[in-house]
């Protein structure tokens, strides 16, 4: 909310009335529905997501209907660059649009567009922040021996299908095994764990 405030002009309605945790959410009360908009379409661009407006009467002052703006707003449980499993396979949410995500897929060269709605069913293996950048040890076509950087032992990890000889490999660990992933635009804040 201050990124918004500071990037809008000065208004003399944009305070916050009050604001707090609420049962399954928190609640922000603002003077203006022009900032509310504006908050609104910040958090949509900024981490995905949906909001939803609702107008409603509060009252009348001085002859005049006195309107209440409220607005809904329900992030995804996932960020861009992690992986999730939809439809019996393993993608990355890359982008976000207006009404759901791009996502890559981490098994092939795909990317696909999808709702909100046809992404509820989707779940999180692995976040972006357990990631990991890995320098393999030895590789060949298919498969790269790289050292676990949670135990210290030698794995032999199947390549990622855009992966290049001797560049850096992108895993996720998934039900116990390490699974390589393509590249992302995500993955460049990724440090890489070196033996």
């Amino acid at each position: 909310l201050d990124d918004v405030l500071a990037s809008m002009p000065e208004d003399p309605m944009f305070f916050i009335t009050k604001e707090g945790p609420v049962q399954g959410g928190y609640d922000v009360v603002l003077g203006s529905k022009g900032l509310a908009r504006s908050w609104g379409r910040h958090l949509t661009t900024t981490f995905g997501g949906q909001s939803i407006e609702t107008n409603s009467t509060g009252g009348r002052k001085d002859g005049v209907d006195v309107t209440r703006l409220t607005l809904l707003y329900r992030k995804p449980g996932y960020d861009l660059g992690d992986v999730v499993r939809w439809r019996d396979r393993y993608w990355r949410p890359s982008a976000w649009t207006k009404d759901g995500a791009i996502l890559e897929a981490v098994d092939r060269h795909e990317r696909t567009g999808a709702t909100w709605r046809d992404l509820e069913p989707a779940l999180v293996s692995a976040r972006m922040k357990d990631l990991v950048a890995v320098e393999p040890l030895s590789e060949d076509a298919s498969v790269a021996e790289v050292l676990d950087p949670t135990t210290w032992s030698m794995e032999s990890v199947r390549v990622a299908w855009d992966h290049e000889a001797g560049r850096t490999m992108v895993l996720a660990r998934i039900d116990g095994e390490w699974l390589a992933l393509p590249r992302s635009a995500q993955d460049k804040d990724l440090v890489t764990k070196t033996p």
